[in-house]
């Protein structure tokens, strides 16, 4: 076994599911990115949207920094509580996608700069957890989008059948369509056979 630099570690974890995420929007056009595809409106810019808001979040006011861009969202949320999950029409997907990388130089700022045990203030839990070293906090920012990237893998597989975290890597069986709608139809009948 080797040695390895938990910090690195961590880091690689984040920006593997930072590229999934965005991956989701390749290829796709402007009303698919921001289609709502659950009943609570779930859109793949959106996702991108709100991870900006989540790293600024955490990564920033958590440990004393200022994005240095205004974002009036962000800081309305009291009008909008769902305003970070969805794009508006002046806000173009290049936009949003050029807004989440600069995030990530901010954010990545932060991890660089700060030590795995230093520890912030996390506002907006509960008093007495608000406390939190920075380890904590990316372990908390990947497990969260890991969870919306996983939300995107399913809007993106009902726009058009991609999966996976990246083109070349769809982490499924290479089956035809017609193997896969066997497949489904196998696990439908199984479904009403245990339902009933």
């Amino acid at each position: 076994m080797t040695d390895s630099d938990p910090k690195a570690d961590l880091r690689r974890y984040l920006q593997v599911a930072r590229d999934a995420l965005l991956w989701k929007l390749d290829g796709l056009s402007e009303y698919d990115v921001r289609r709502p595809l659950t009943p609570t409106g779930t859109n793949l810019l959106g996702l991108v949207k709100h991870m900006a808001g989540v790293e600024i979040g955490y990564f920033g006011d958590t440990f004393g920094r200022k994005f240095p861009e205004p974002l009036p969202w962000y800081d309305n949320m009291d009008d909008d509580p769902s305003a970070d999950f969805w794009a508006t029409e002046d806000e173009s997907r290049e936009d949003v996608v050029g807004l989440y990388r600069r995030v990530w130089a901010f954010a990545d700022d932060t991890i660089e700069s700060t030590a795995l045990d230093a520890t912030g203030e996390v506002t907006w839990w509960p008093p007495g957890r608000r406390v939190a070293t920075l380890h904590y906090v990316l372990v908390h920012v990947i497990a969260e989008l890991n969870r919306h990237a996983g939300h995107a893998d399913i809007v993106r597989e009902l726009l058009d059948g991609a999966t996976g975290v990246r083109a070349d890597a769809t982490n499924l069986p290479d089956l035809s369509a017609d193997t896969w709608a066997e497949y489904r139809e196998k696990l439908e009948r199984v479904a009403r056979a245990a339902g009933s």
